[in-house]
């Protein structure tokens, strides 16, 4: 439940609350006035529900809320309602965000920039409810676009910006916000709410315009096509997330000037990356964590770095401020919401080649606890090596089933 740590302020400034991830999400809703949400219980995911349903039963907001009969409805109802001009919300968590595949795939070609939340949770089965990103990478390359946030202040934030970036005309694509099951769907934080005067200022209303649904405008939504014209809707959707980029760099510019906060490079964050000989990659709520360990890294005379990211980087200009390390090692997302990330020095690994155990430790140093790069470092003291190195000249290597089964043939074991 939300509780207010200071006097109730007045209307035109911030509120200081004490809330979840998920109840950080509800006030965006709230000060976004959304008009329609569909609801389907799966945790973590439907703590959101939760708090939006007391929102509409409190009077703070007037919005139909519909419970559906499972998933794939769910996403199906706010798909139609955005098209007749409603500002939607819906969300889901693993498998459930699976079962809506179908409405999943359907929504960015139909140019619906709805909202969702991804309450990030582990696939089943085993039935496990931890996280995992997997859930939400199954839209990756279907035209969606996608962030992770790791705070509940940034829960927020973003989910106001998503609905002004989404809802651009220059864009008109979903939007699909990852939030850590748990760790920051339940997890409490003190969180600046906006007043609505703020909120007004910065994200206009939901307009369709011509490509609204309405007797007076006969038009025809997700209509037969052949091969040719799935080749030119995907073109289109292809040329509108290249536009999302300057959107999204406008929208945070715009954030930063009304609101008093916000980053001034929307794409990733550094941590003590300057003289970083390891450079961290990771998403969400694993950002924190990750800093803990390097502090403790460079406590005992390491040196490490991190970037947190929001999922990729765009080519272009954005680009050119990709993390750098000390030795030369650095990240390149090439698509926004790609998700490819390189980590090498300077170059792209050849994929069928083997892997040297110390290149590829780097990513596995991120599953870390905190505790644990503290008898790294030790190690470190003792002389030049590397700190995560595994033993000279052993490899990893990758071979295909046929050239597996042949060695197998010849000296009778694998």
């Amino acid at each position: 439940m939300a509780v207010a740590t200071k006097p109730a302020p007045a209307a035109a400034q911030d509120r200081e609350l004490l809330i979840s991830g998920s109840e950080a999400v509800a006030e965006a809703l709230t000060l976004a006035d959304i008009d329609v949400v569909t609801a389907y219980p799966i945790r973590p995911y439907d703590t959101v529900m939760q708090a939006i349903a007391k929102k509409i039963a409190n009077g703070q907001l007037v919005a139909e809320y519909i419970v559906a009969e499972g998933e794939h409805s769910q996403f199906e109802i706010v798909k139609h309602a955005s098209t007749v001009g409603a500002r939607v919300f819906c969300g889901s968590s693993g498998v459930g965000w699976a079962y809506a595949m179908e409405c999943l795939v359907v929504t960015p070609p139909l140019r619906v920039p709805m909202i969702a939340l991804v309450g990030n949770r582990a696939l089943d089965d085993p039935g496990a409810f931890g996280v995992e990103h997997n859930d939400a990478l199954f839209v990756r390359d279907l035209g969606w676009l996608l962030c992770w946030i790791d705070t509940s202040q940034e829960a927020l934030d973003t989910t106001l910006i998503a609905y002004r970036v989404a809802e651009d005309r220059r864009v008109f694509l979903p939007l699909a916000i990852s939030a850590d099951g748990a760790f920051l769907t339940h997890s409490q934080a003190l969180t600046m709410v906006p007043p609505k005067e703020k909120v007004e200022r910065f994200l206009p209303r939901y307009d369709r315009g011509d490509l609204l649904l309405h007797p007076d405008n006969p038009i025809t939504v997700a209509p037969q096509a052949n091969e040719d014209w799935v080749i030119e809707i995907r073109r289109q959707n292809n040329e509108a997330m290249g536009r999302a980029v300057g959107v999204i760099e406008e929208a945070y510019a715009d954030f930063r000037r009304i609101f008093g906060r916000g980053p001034e490079n929307p794409w990733f964050e550094e941590y003590m990356t300057a003289d970083a000989e390891i450079i961290l990659v990771g998403m969400g709520t694993i950002s924190l964590p990750i800093k803990v360990a390097i502090r403790e890294m460079r406590g005992q005379e390491g040196r490490a770095g991190e970037a947190a990211l929001v999922p990729a980087l765009p080519v272009g200009g954005a680009r050119q401020g990709a993390v750098e390390s000390a030795g030369d090692r650095r990240h390149r997302p090439r698509l926004l919401v790609r998700l490819a990330v390189r980590l090498g020095r300077g170059r792209q690994r050849d994929p069928r080649g083997p892997v040297q155990r110390r290149a590829a430790a780097t990513a596995a140093l991120v599953h870390l606890r905190p505790g644990r790069p503290r008898g790294h470092a030790r190690r470190r003291q003792q002389g030049d090596r590397d700190v995560l190195r595994c033993g000279d000249g052993r490899q990893v290597r990758h071979e295909d089933a046929l050239a597996r089964r042949s060695r197998i043939g010849e000296d009778g074991h694998g």
